[in-house]
């Protein structure tokens, strides 16, 4: 081989082996900064995810992630069956040597070792060729073509004249001409090493090799590897067209090739059609993964508002895979909010079952038995969500969000039975425990008013402050802190915040019903009457709201609208006492002293301790007797 081609080649091959390390190396870097982002370690999926690398078996676990590339490989060649998510059992485990896809897994290795050694081979075969012709080279009479294939060259030699020698010189000029103006294609060789470079390297990560990962297969991870494939696809379609030396055989070949890309062409289409929207994408998928298809596609029904078919499409998941955790969870929480409250605790506990750490189905639960009363069980929920250890968590964000929600409702379980030290430790813990993105205004307004509570006046103003620091516009927290300022004789600067928080949200009837009272302990008796009718208007079906404004109207004096507003709230809570004593009270004094009577004798079944109510019922009958409408007292 002449020095100069022989360099050429060299660096040729020295360039092409840079070009795979950079590009290994680039890789490498990318995976670092990755794992750095992660904490320096490994993320942590569900059994789920990747079953595979759940499983105990090291056979199990070989056989079917040598398989997988042999999937994905297959995908390339005829993506005929795509889906979105590939996890839990839409590829069963290879779990014996005889299992017949273990062929598949044969074959792929197989081609790709023929293909590298192909490449390999071909290197070293061309340096031999060439070095075995080398002086033919020097002779110029044969030639390297932009292949790396050598052929002959038809130098006419002039024997008639004297200046033959001349010519031949000047002919290698002209080709050395030629060659420095000429940019060489890149050979075959070269081009099918990179192929398989862009083929393998960056579809590493995903075969489990370094660490495992949260997918059997997935589309994305294919789209820098299929530019390997179709390079190597059109390096083996050139290499079978050169082969081929009748002209109809290679126009079959043309055609064929043509009819594949309109073909592939075709079902990228209708592929992108799947991906117009959610709804569409997870439909696709019920043919290969039913069971996490039918659940996204609950989530995204339930988005739109179709509670009935999400249900079903939520029981369908179920049925294919029983034991989703988020599934139960999403199925509780659709109950719940459909006010099924004894079905949705059903599908909490099955979800804490098959996932003990899963927090938000705990988080549920509590929030269930509090508002059935069941305050003692929802206090041992809490806790039980508070002390959940913090490793190996599917989502360690969501998880803490969810710890801390709990110790906050804890809190407020603590707050309304008036135990103010046990709910401010409890608040301070979810503070601890709180994570960067976890909203903390409601938070903080609760340790406002348990310190409010123990006549802590600075700290809870302290408190109620860092609640509006932390979100400006938190309505809770305006109400709260002007209740304070009122109470601390600023009486205008707490107008200006109740008046604030009305601005905020105009159709929140508890703010005014707030404003109302402040008005009331100022002795705005009409001013405060006209708040209290608004906020009972705008939350009628709220009964602390209308409870109150009907004591605010009575307070003004201004009985018929309190009888009115006080028959409200009986009707909304029938089996309360407070409520129909309260309303016993205002037909007594409306002079409705029947109908007073039956709600008095109402409230002392619910109750039959309350002293104010017997007393008031002694009271109507002495009135009652003397009109004659009673003939005997009790």
């Amino acid at each position: 081989m002449h020095p100069g081609e022989r360099f050429a080649v060299g660096r040729r091959n020295v360039h092409l082996l840079l070009s795979v390390l950079l590009l290994a190396a680039w890789g490498a870097v990318l995976l670092a900064c990755r794992l750095y982002w992660m904490g320096n370690k490994p993320p942590n999926f569900s059994n789920s995810d990747n079953p595979a690398a759940d499983s105990q078996s090291l056979l199990t676990r070989a056989l079917t992630f040598l398989y997988l590339p042999a999937v994905n490989m297959w995908l390339l060649l005829c993506p005929d069956t795509l889906s979105f998510d590939w996890s839990m059992d839409a590829l069963p485990l290879i779990r014996s040597v005889a299992d017949w896809r273990n062929l598949h897994t044969a074959a792929f290795y197989t081609g790709l070792l023929l293909l590298a050694w192909f490449g390999l081979r071909t290197c070293k075969a061309k340096a031999k060729e060439t070095n075995g012709k080398a002086h033919n080279v020097a002779n110029g009479s044969w030639r390297s073509n932009t292949n790396g294939h050598s052929y002959p060259h038809a130098e006419a030699h002039d024997h008639t004249h004297s200046e033959a020698e001349p010519r031949a010189a000047s002919a290698q000029n002209g080709t050395k001409k030629n060659n420095v103006t000429r940019t060489p294609l890149p050979t075959t060789e070269n081009v099918v090493v990179f192929s398989l470079g862009l083929l393998v390297i960056p579809f590493l990560p995903a075969t489990n090799l370094f660490f495992y990962v949260g997918f059997v297969v997935a589309e994305r991870v294919l789209y820098i590897p299929s530019m390997g494939f179709c390079l190597l696809l059109a390096v083996g379609v050139r290499a079978v067209y050169v082969r081929l030396r009748q002209r109809s055989s290679r126009t079959v070949l043309v055609y064929f090739c043509a009819s594949l890309v309109l073909l592939f062409g075709a079902k990228t289409v209708l592929r992108n059609q799947d991906w117009q929207s959610e709804e569409m994408l997870y439909k696709s998928g019920i043919y290969v993964n039913p069971a996490k298809a039918w659940g996204n596609l609950g989530n995204v029904l339930k988005n739109q508002g179709k509670m009935a078919e999400a249900e079903r499409a939520y029981r369908n998941a179920l049925y294919y895979r029983r034991n989703m955790a988020d599934m139960l969870y999403n199925l509780g929480l659709l109950l719940q909010e459909n006010n099924k409250f004894s079905e949705a605790l059903h599908y909490y506990k099955l979800a804490i079952g098959s996932r003990p750490t899963l927090a938000s189905a705990y988080l549920n639960t509590g929030i269930v038995l509090m508002n059935q009363g069941r305050l003692e069980e929802a206090k041992r929920t809490f806790l039980t969500c508070a002390d959940i250890p913090d490793e190996n968590l599917k989502d360690p964000h969501a998880h803490k969000s969810s710890v801390t929600s709990c110790l906050y409702n804890l809190g407020k379980l603590f707050h309304e039975q008036g135990h103010q030290e046990e709910a401010l430790l409890v608040y301070k813990e979810a503070m601890q425990k709180m994570p960067r993105q976890f909203a903390p205004q409601s938070l903080f307004n609760m340790m406002g008013e348990a310190y409010m509570r123990l006549n802590k006046l600075s700290e809870a103003g302290h408190w109620y402050r860092e609640a509006l620091r932390a979100k400006p516009d938190h309505i809770p927290a305006h109400l709260t802190y002007g209740k304070l300022l009122a109470l601390t004789g600023q009486k205008a600067e707490a107008e200006r915040y109740f008046l604030k928080a009305i601005q905020l949200d105009p159709t929140k009837g508890n703010c005014y019903m707030h404003y109302g009272q402040f008005l009331l302990e100022e002795s705005r008796l009409l001013e405060a009457a006209e708040m209290a009718e608004k906020a009972a208007c705008l939350d009628s079906g709220e009964f602390d709201v209308v409870f109150s404004a009907a004591h605010m109207l009575r307070q003004a004096s201004l009985n018929d609208a309190a009888e009115k507003y006080y028959g409200l709230a009986a009707s909304i809570r029938p089996n309360y006492p407070a409520a129909l004593m309260n309303l016993g009270a205002i037909l007594h004094l409306n002079g409705k002293l029947q109908d007073a009577e039956a709600n008095y004798l109402r409230a002392l079944q619910l109750k039959p301790d309350d002293t104010i109510t017997q007393s008031n019922l002694r009271k109507l009958w002495n009135i009652m007797e003397k009109q004659g409408l009673r003939t005997m007292g009790p």
